[in-house]
């Protein structure tokens, strides 16, 4: 009886519960209906940490079920391999990708803007100057201007604009009449790009942009550089990436110079920061840690192996290489290298100068010379006993005593081992060293 009671009141306790349930359920949300467009900014240097981000910033849109992707440009050019992706990455894009020139679309920056499906500029904005660069400054060779042209052609035809003026970009030798000379590159101002239909609309901000598309009441979203992106990026600017280079080397100097570990190891941090900056940013990979470790390495080796500095330069040399092969372009890395020799120089210098004034130096460098003033005698001249003879008065084994010349002296024998009581003669003095041998 007691079971069924309790039965009956399970029963009508979850009859209670269903009913009073859905009344206290928090309410189902339902689908938001409001459009989505990504206003990305592609702003910096065109490198390996800007494909990175945009990759992660397109499938962020994608993912998000975006209408279209503003990207906000304002850029100086740079690596043409990582333009070449990122035009890829455009072109693949599901989401529709427009272009916003805020400032300045230049060089590898230009061909982007003309990747996507249509170029925007803001009043005061230029967009132009695509020349290759080897190096060493000058123009690229025709194999990579020929190809580099071919894209920027590509780029403009697929936005249905004039493909002479993005060839113009890239040779000198192009001229359009009225906007540049056969010795100048093609670079068009905001409104110079209007009235040649290279820009389809000049508006003065990004919701000016949006209204003229019919996205006015989407809801904007971007995607922000990760911590990991952002520090990158600061490790790898020009100025930074020298001043770590600056200290790396003006450390290592040091510490060659004063045997400190401390210092040392403030070296290799530093550069570890460089050379970990641009490998995350992908500017380097890891060969560059092994060619910088074998450097590093050879280095070492040339302080304790003399080698007529052979191991040292190519310790050098790989050390260098490495530096500059971890830059953006090699031409970056080697100009990055001078300045941080230079500096270097002036630093070590410096800090030599300052250690002198310091209790260390005296444990580095012998601060009294040993003179007579203060007790210090040096050893006798025993040149003038060489073809002298005399009397060994112990055996030779092979050092031991002789007379020589009526002075009792520690001599050696020549190797072979002299009984006492032997007649000896001088035959060479090393210092203090009297070298004899029997008296044939």
């Amino acid at each position: 009886m007691v079971l069924f009671q309790a039965r009956k009141m399970l029963i009508a306790v979850c009859f209670v519960v269903l009913l009073v349930l859905p009344g206290v359920a928090p309410p189902v949300a339902s689908a938001s209906t409001q459009e989505i467009v990504y206003v990305i900014p592609l702003q910096g240097t065109v490198d390996a940490s800007m494909e990175r981000y945009l990759t992660r910033a397109f499938a962020a849109a994608k993912s998000s079920g975006a209408m279209a992707i503003i990207l906000e440009i304002d850029t100086p050019g740079g690596l043409l391999s990582s333009a070449f992706a990122i035009s890829d990455l455009i072109w693949a894009s599901p989401v529709p990708i427009y272009s916003y020139v805020r400032f300045n679309a230049l060089s590898a920056g230009a061909f982007l803007a003309l990747s996507s499906r249509a170029l925007y500029m803001a009043p005061g904005s230029v967009i132009g100057a695509a020349e290759p660069r080897r190096m060493d400054g000058q123009a690229a060779d025709e194999k990579v201007l020929s190809a580099w042209e071919a894209r920027m052609r590509a780029v403009a035809e697929r936005q249905g604009k004039d493909p002479e003026l993005a060839a113009a970009m890239v040779r000198m030798s192009i001229e359009i009449a009225g906007l540049d000379t056969p010795s100048t590159l093609l670079t068009l101002t905001y409104s110079q790009a209007q009235e040649r239909e290279l820009a389809d609309g000049i508006f003065d901000s990004v919701e000016a942009l949006l209204a003229e598309l019919d996205m006015a009441d989407a809801a904007v979203r971007t995607v922000p550089l990760a911590p990991a992106e952002m520090l990158a990026r600061f490790l790898t600017h020009s100025i930074v990436a020298t001043l770590f280079l600056t200290i790396g080397i003006a450390a290592l100097a040091i510490a060659v110079s004063t045997g400190d570990f401390a210092t040392g190891s403030l070296g290799l941090l530093a550069f570890a920061m460089f050379f970990g900056g641009h490998i995350f940013a992908g500017l380097a990979g890891r060969e560059v840690i092994v060619l910088f470790a074998a450097g590093i390495t050879l280095l070492i080796i040339e302080a304790f192996v003399p080698s007529f500095g052979i191991i040292g330069l190519t310790g050098t040399a790989a050390v260098f290489t490495a530096v500059a092969w971890s830059a953006a372009t090699t031409g970056q890395g080697l100009r990055m290298l001078a300045v941080a020799l230079v500096v270097a120089f002036l630093v070590v210098i410096i800090a030599l100068k300052f250690l002198k004034r310091t209790p260390i130096w005296s444990q580095i460098v012998l601060k009294y010379a040993e003179t007579k003033d203060r007790g210090y005698v040096g050893p006798s001249d025993t040149s003038d006993l060489v073809g002298s003879t005399g009397l060994t008065v112990t055996a030779l084994r092979p050092a031991g005593i002789a007379d020589i010349n009526g002075k009792r002296v520690d001599v050696v024998s020549d190797g072979s081992f002299i009984p006492q009581s032997t007649e000896v003669v001088v035959v060479k003095t090393e210092g203090s060293r009297i070298v004899v041998r029997p008296k044939q």
